[in-house]
């Protein structure tokens, strides 16, 4: 593996952007307790340029996990590192991005002044906040209500600018926890193709979400995390594979031609389980039906 260059003590050229090795936090009550497990041993790898996602239902570990590689809690055990250096070295935070469950911002601020705020914390020059600024705004579709004060946004609105926040110094990696939560699907459409969008960018993402359709959809691999421990990890085709069956889709196979199939298949003694229309999903029915202008009505 490749070890990577040095940018400012930060590894930019490494083949693992994040990565956990025995990471352990245990919660403990007074004078140590009833100990609660929130995460245990977990080995985790994310490459650069990729989309992984942590998946898992709630209490399952994921956002402790995003904390521990933030560096806003600390392990009991193990150890982890984010572009080659610890958690919350000043140096990595500079080239890291975090969208929380809940975006945490100054309501009485419009877009601008909550994008100028935050630039001016990582002390990007003024020139620079404003071309920052402009582009995101535009990237996120918030250009006619970049003047209304962030208190008037809907919760679509409000993760929109959330996620501009986190690109404010862009970063190397994104850290983004349910970034389409209370969301609808247009507004959730809409976040996962900002997502894929920071992928063709060359940005890693670590996301973490018990949506099983948000995963899905945007992610390269994923782990799955259940009571604070690894259950799975892998390639997402791979672990939707169903390897003892066997697809084949045809377009305009004729009757005759299908029976034909079919007594081909007898002979080899092979079980047909299904042979069907593909399906669309209810996600781009919604979508198409929703985003058509002018939408037209079926005729049965």
């Amino acid at each position: 593996m490749a070890r990577g260059t040095k940018q400012a003590g930060v590894s930019v050229g490494r083949e693992i952007a994040i990565e956990a090795k025995g990471l352990t936090k245990v919660y403990t009550g007074r004078f140590g307790r009833n100990p609660v497990v929130a995460l245990r041993d977990l080995d985790l790898e994310v490459r650069r340029g990729e989309v992984f996602g942590l998946l898992g239902p709630n209490g399952s570990g994921k956002t402790t996990t995003l904390k521990l590689l933030l560096g806003l809690i600390f392990p009991t055990s193990g150890a982890a590192s984010v572009l080659g250096q610890k958690p919350g070295n000043v140096l990595v935070n500079q080239h890291i991005g975090f969208l929380p469950e809940e975006s945490y911002l100054y309501q009485f601020l419009n877009a601008d002044e909550t994008l100028d705020f935050y630039g001016r914390l990582f002390r990007l020059p003024r020139g620079e906040r404003k071309k920052r600024i402009d582009e995101l705004i535009r990237m996120v579709g918030l250009e006619s209500a970049r003047r209304r004060p962030i208190r008037g946004y809907s919760k679509g609105m409000s993760r929109r600018i959330g996620l501009a926040q986190a690109l404010i110094n862009d970063p190397e990696v994104l850290f983004l926890d349910e970034p389409t939560s209370g969301l609808d699907p247009i507004g959730t459409r809409e976040i996962k193709d900002l997502i894929l969008d920071l992928k063709r960018r060359g940005k890693t993402v670590l996301l973490s979400s018990h949506l099983l359709a948000d995963v899905e959809d945007v992610c390269d691999r994923i782990a799955i995390l259940k009571t604070g421990e690894l259950k799975v990890v892998g390639a997402v085709s791979e672990l939707l594979m169903v390897k003892d069956i066997t697809q084949i889709r045809l377009r305009r196979l004729s009757p005759d031609a299908l029976e034909h199939l079919k007594a081909i298949l007898a002979e080899q003694k092979t079980e047909v389980v299904e042979i069907s229309h593909p399906r669309s999903t209810l996600e781009e029915l919604f979508l198409r039906i929703v985003g058509a202008a002018p939408v037209e009505t079926r005729k049965e």
